[in-house]
């Protein structure tokens, strides 16, 4: 990692932390005290935040299309300003149409201002020299449960729900906007855009696409799934709460050591071989919880974890190594769109089938994570562009 990405890295890998804390990771904290006090039930808070994450994904192939012309800075500058928004309304919600606008703005900013925005940004700096510097930013922003659920668990004991939302959209303004404007370069707009010819690019849907975005799709449904519902299929194994609740809090650290190695020991390798690795990690997790029970809380989640932890540095670093950095934050788009259709659907379909299979959903999980390691062994044999 060079001196001159390292400030790039750190602003980014801050204002990513700031924008997953405050709207992907701020239900879990503050669903039920918004909905209580909205009288709507959490179910209908939940709808919302699905509705918000599938607009994200729709957005995307328009998000990564503006970054290819213009840089990642306004685009995610202007996304500070849009979560600002959405979390300022969120929190002057009194009725549940307020409640759902605010998650439409939260949407829009997801779709412009997560990881996908952020690797295109840094695919438009580094080209085909981006592999590290996503891994960088992933490692600081793997922390971003770690330091957003405790500071929204501190606003909701000590100044409430409404002035913690507010709270968070004053950090976008006085902290993530300014990172992302002065310390993101500004690119200069490609040839396509100034000869006044940006018009939509055509990426064929070949053969590698399609696997990519079935690869994607079915292991961020599993990621999706677990995110929502572990606790409670490690219970169905056995483990007491105490036991789930430990193994939820080693998906963390599990992440960022499974980062860590990517960083360094798998960063030789073609990202191909990390993202086949991060698709196994967790039917193998099934095998151990399902063969020594409850007590392997733990070792599932860690293993479960590890593999998350790669797989989202593979979402940005494999279809770089592939197709190469050209209209880059396009095909991100394209290939993520699935992947968040299918993050809002899955924690309400593996609600529905963890009542009539309990531990046994993780048949189902195993299976869409084979799915997708299967779909990257098919095309394996297609000719990839080292990043190295």
């Amino acid at each position: 990692m060079s001196q001159r990405q390292l400030p790039i890295i750190l602003a980014l890998g801050t204002t990513q932390t700031l924008a997953w804390a405050s709207s992907y990771y701020l239900p879990a904290i503050l669903a039920d005290p918004i909905a209580k006090d909205l009288g709507i039930s959490s179910n209908w808070f939940f709808a919302a935040f699905s509705a918000a994450l599938v607009i994200s994904g729709l957005l995307g192939p328009r998000v990564g299309r503006q970054i290819d012309l213009f840089g990642g800075r306004p685009v995610l500058s202007g996304s500070n300003v849009i979560f600002a928004t959405g979390l300022a309304l969120l929190g002057a919600s009194t009725s549940a149409w307020m409640l759902g606008v605010a998650w439409f703005l939260l949407g829009i900013g997801m779709g412009a201002g997560l990881y996908d925005a952020a690797f295109g940004a840094l695919g438009r700096i580094y080209g085909d020299n981006a592999r590290r510097a996503i891994t960088g930013i992933t490692l600081i922003a793997g922390f971003a449960s770690t330091v957003g659920w405790p500071l929204s668990s501190w606003g909701l004991e000590t100044i409430g729900w409404r002035s913690t939302c507010y709270a968070w959209a004053v950090a976008h303004i006085l902290i993530g906007l300014p990172l992302n404007l002065f310390f993101l370069p500004k690119t200069p707009a490609t040839a396509r855009h100034v000869e006044g010819r940006a018009a939509k690019p055509h990426i064929p849907m070949d053969r590698m696409m399609i696997l990519l975005s079935v690869a994607f799709a079915a292991a961020w449904t599993v990621t999706s799934a677990m995110a929502a519902h572990l606790p409670r299929i490690v219970e169905a194994f056995g483990a007491t709460p105490a036991q789930a609740v430990f193994a939820g809090m080693m998906i963390g650290p599990a992440q960022v050591a499974a980062r860590v190695l990517e960083a360094s020991t798998l960063g030789r390798f073609h990202p191909l071989f990390s993202t086949r690795l991060a698709c196994i990690t967790h039917p193998i997790g099934a095998c151990v919880i399902g063969i020594f029970g409850g007590p392997a809380a733990a070792a599932f989640a860690l293993l479960h974890g590890a593999g998350n932890g790669l797989l989202t540095i593979a979402r940005g670093t494999l279809p770089l190594a592939i197709f190469g950095p050209e209209n880059y934050g396009y095909r991100l788009g394209l290939l993520g769109a699935p992947s968040r259709v299918c993050q809002a659907l899955a924690p309400l379909g593996f609600s529905l089938l963890i009542d009539p299979l309990g531990g046994g959903v993780v048949v189902v999980s195993s299976i869409l994570s084979l799915v997708a390691f299967g779909a990257l062994l098919w095309g394996g044999d297609m000719k990839a562009r080292n990043l190295d």
